[in-house]
């Protein structure tokens, strides 16, 4: 393994989705359609970093997430974990790879087996990968419990007997029981009540720096980003428009979808509140792209060029990637 390389690296991603293929509809004569939910992305991430992934609803954030693990196969491009390409592999090799790569899901409450206890649904995991004996499980189980911050009292309860909370810890501690060096933390506080959300991340955020993971944080909630991530990814349409380090991009966007994001962020200050839309229209369909960028149906700054060329994640600056022909032009 080259020690000079990024623990990721992500490059060149595509993930399409065929819409419309079934046995009636080719008998028809029907074109299947086709959804470009992720298109050519590259990223990286170094070990005990934190990258955010922002963007709205349906941009491709949770098809990124699943296909860098390979959860969904991609259709083109490349994964590489301490330099192995795991999009590569066959299935035996990607199960040894999946020690290093695990996954927190949006919802605790399907991302649990009902039929098991939670010594069971954490003892297993541990077991199928060899991390410890039978002898030894229990022991592992309530190591796990208690870094997640909770008892081992929940042991022989069922995930309905768990509040939303504790739930979500129990699938951290499951992904944490193979000691993966990479975590894909995916939406993991949207189906909880704010009061526990706060609670989470901050445990999230300890675990991170204590077992110095890195981590591709999933939100569509940039307060959350600011506060967890080292560098943030904004996506829109499945392509990544603008990547920097978080301090730098929050105090100055340059991309104008990341600016109209910032805009929309409420404010607890009424004189400070804003009636009008931060960003006009709504996202084009991603059956249907439109050529060039495909923000600038909805840019209020789009010149002739960008109903025409797409933009490329251009480096702009030491760590700092933007794709907008408008400030890619002043450089």
């Amino acid at each position: 393994m080259n020690s000079d390389k990024p623990l990721v690296e992500v490059k060149d991603l595509s993930k399409t989705f065929v819409l419309d293929n079934s046995l009636v509809q080719r008998m028809l004569g029907k074109t299947p359609r086709f959804l470009k939910a992720v298109q050519r992305v590259n990223l990286d991430l170094e070990r005990g970093e934190t990258l955010g992934l922002v963007g709205e609803s349906g941009c491709g954030k949770t098809t990124l997430g699943r296909c860098i693990l390979r959860l969904y196969e991609p259709d083109e491009g490349h994964v590489f974990i301490h330099g192995i390409d795991v999009i590569s592999l066959n299935s035996a090799a990607l199960r040894q790879a999946r020690r290093k790569m695990q996954i927190v899901f949006q919802d605790p409450y399907s991302s649990l087996n009902p039929r098991q206890k939670v010594g069971q649904i954490i003892g297993e995991v541990s077991l199928v990968h060899g991390i410890c004996t039978q002898a030894e499980v229990n022991s592992h189980v309530e190591y796990l419990l208690n870094m997640v911050g909770l008892g081992t009292d929940i042991i022989d309860r069922y995930p309905h007997q768990l509040s939303g909370g504790q739930r979500q810890r129990v699938g951290l501690a499951r992904a944490l029981a193979v000691e993966p060096d990479f975590i894909v933390a995916d939406e993991p506080v949207s189906a909880l009540d704010v009061s526990i959300q706060a609670q989470v991340i901050n445990l999230l955020v300890e675990l991170q720096e204590k077992l110095h993971l890195a981590m591709l944080f999933i939100t569509h909630d940039l307060r959350l980003v600011h506060y967890i991530s080292h560098r943030v990814a904004v996506m829109y349409m499945g392509k990544i428009v603008e990547l920097g380090p978080n301090e730098s991009l929050f105090a100055k966007p340059l991309h104008p979808y990341t600016m109209a994001l910032l805009a929309a962020l409420p404010h607890l200050d009424p004189r400070n509140r804003s009636a009008a839309p931060a960003i006009k229209g709504e996202p084009s369909s991603p059956i249907n792209i439109p050529a060039g960028c495909s923000f600038h149906p909805r840019c209020p700054y789009a010149f002739e060029i960008c109903a025409r060329d797409e933009p490329k994640l251009t480096k702009i600056a030491n760590g700092y990637f933007v794709a907008c022909h408008l400030i890619t032009s002043r450089n």
